[in-house]
């Protein structure tokens, strides 16, 4: 089956992949990683310049506990010739002091830290005492030396290996150990980006494809075409537009067609009556005298007015309608126009009365604003059952003029009063002329009321029938 023999309003399948999701994927892998490989840098140098410092403290306490103890071991001797010819001993002894508990740690720095081989200990002469490696040329570069007293004398001096020369092997086994965790969590994290970075990508590289489905449907007519609207987020909110969009277009081309439709009903009437009755004369069942000419002429003239109202809806929505706004007395304007129909309105009997206060300055266009007035008293006229009323009033509230048009009986549904100005709509749904014109009087209403900068509405009328209520800004000052 082929995309256009799917039903209307259809919702779209979601595609598993698509460019965008790609890219998201590796911006998002990338960035992680580079991440994460900046904090393992970072970490390692703050390690390594960190590292040299708690060294120093660390071996500083521990060589000073190892100090105080020799003092106090030379005072129970009162020399080094037990240390001399008994090298176990100054083993014992330094594991004793730097390790209270009898047992050294199996792994850590101070197990490093506190190896005998890595203490010197000198007599008060400055001659070795032990400590010394076997061979000469194994002895560090260059010896810390921390003196040993007892009760304020001098008896020898403690020399230790350096941090910076214990880093030599002490590297190998702290720092790579910590670098290995620290690789160890940064995989973790990039495998966790993998993973987010795969999964975030995956759910909106399928909901953007859905909606450049979607839209490339609209492009090609489709107006049908819906998205599933879930959750709450941008994306779904999004959504919700979009299916308001597809709506609307779609509900604009149904109301382009009813337009089209009807504008073919309205002209096909006085085009068939003008065909009937030069039929009529061409076969001589009709006269050819000025009786027939003048009914041709008003066919004629009818069909021109129809022009005339579908040209000024199309400028209107087009915003090409032609206004020229002027400083202008809207009462004196009413009030004239009201004066010429009299008796037009008074031959339909109907009753007019009106309260019309000068002046009321606006900027209007005379010649808009007459067939504004002309359109309203028409559809009074075509409407209003006789004998009826039509009420006119004009009122100052704040900076606005307001006129109400009420007329009586018949009255028309709630439900129907926002449809009035709709192009060729009807209350009673005929397109008989006899129920009133083309039925675009009324949207002209509002067209040239909105050129003016007005608003018009309809309610009830307190008469039985219609009131329409139109709202013109008045001229700062007026």
């Amino acid at each position: 089956m082929t995309d256009d023999a799917l039903p209307a309003k259809r919702r779209l399948a979601r595609p598993a992949l698509s460019v965008l999701g790609l890219k998201l994927f590796a911006i998002i892998l990338i960035v992680n990683v580079a991440i994460s490989g900046l904090v393992f840098v970072g970490v390692s140098r703050s390690i390594n310049n960190g590292f040299i410092d708690y060294l120093e403290t660390t071996q500083a306490e521990l060589v000073n506990n190892l100090a105080n103890a020799l003092g106090e071991e030379w005072g129970r001797h009162g020399n080094w010739q037990w240390l001399r010819t008994d090298p176990r001993g100054w083993r014992e002894l330094v594991r004793r002091q730097l390790w209270p508990d009898g047992r050294p740690p199996q792994i850590g720095i101070k197990r490093d830290l506190a190896r005998d081989r890595d203490f010197v200990l000198h007599d008060e002469n400055g001659l070795p005492v032990i400590g010394l490696p076997p061979r000469r040329d194994r002895l560090p570069a260059r010896l810390e030396w921390v003196p040993i007293r007892y009760e304020g004398r001098q008896v020898g001096t403690l020399g230790y290996v350096p941090p910076d020369q214990l880093m030599e092997h002490l590297d190998e086994l702290f720092l790579d150990q910590q670098q290995r965790n620290l690789g160890i969590i940064v995989a973790s994290l990039v495998l966790a980006s993998l993973l987010l970075a795969g999964g975030l990508s995956w759910w909106l590289g399928r909901r953007t494809q859905s909606m450049a489905l979607a839209t490339r449907r609209l492009t090609q007519g489709d107006y049908g075409a819906r998205l599933t609207e879930r959750g709450r987020d941008e994306l779904s909110r999004l959504s919700q537009d979009f299916n308001v969009l597809a709506a609307t277009l779609e509900a604009n081309r149904e109301s382009r067609q009813r337009w089209v439709t009807d504008i073919a009903h309205e002209l096909r009437t006085p085009l068939a009556v003008l065909r009937g009755e030069i039929e009529a004369m061409q076969d001589g069942i009709r006269p050819l005298d000025q009786d027939n000419l003048d009914s041709l002429s008003q066919e004629v003239g009818q069909l021109e007015r129809l022009v005339g109202d579908l040209r000024l809806l199309a400028q209107s929505d087009a915003g090409a309608l032609e206004v020229s706004l002027a400083p202008l007395d809207l009462a004196d304007s009413l009030r004239g126009r009201l004066d010429d129909a009299k008796g037009w309105i008074a031959e339909h009997d109907i009753t007019l009365a009106s309260d019309i206060p000068p002046p009321m300055m606006i900027r209007g266009d005379a010649q808009r604003l007459r067939q504004l007035w002309s359109n309203l008293i028409d559809n009074t006229l075509a409407y209003t059952t006789a004998p009826g009323q039509l009420r006119v009033t004009l009122e100052r509230q704040g900076q606005m003029a307001r006129l109400t048009w009420e007329d009586s009986a018949p009255d028309v549904p709630e439900a129907e009063l926002e449809r009035l100005t709709q192009r060729l709509y009807r209350v009673e749904g005929s397109r008989s002329r006899k129920s009133g014109g083309s039925g675009l009087g009324l949207s002209i209403a509002a067209a040239l009321v909105s050129a003016h900068g007005g608003t018009l509405h309809a309610t009830p009328s307190p008469l039985g029938g219609l009131c329409w209520t139109i709202d013109f800004p008045l001229m700062p000052n007026a």
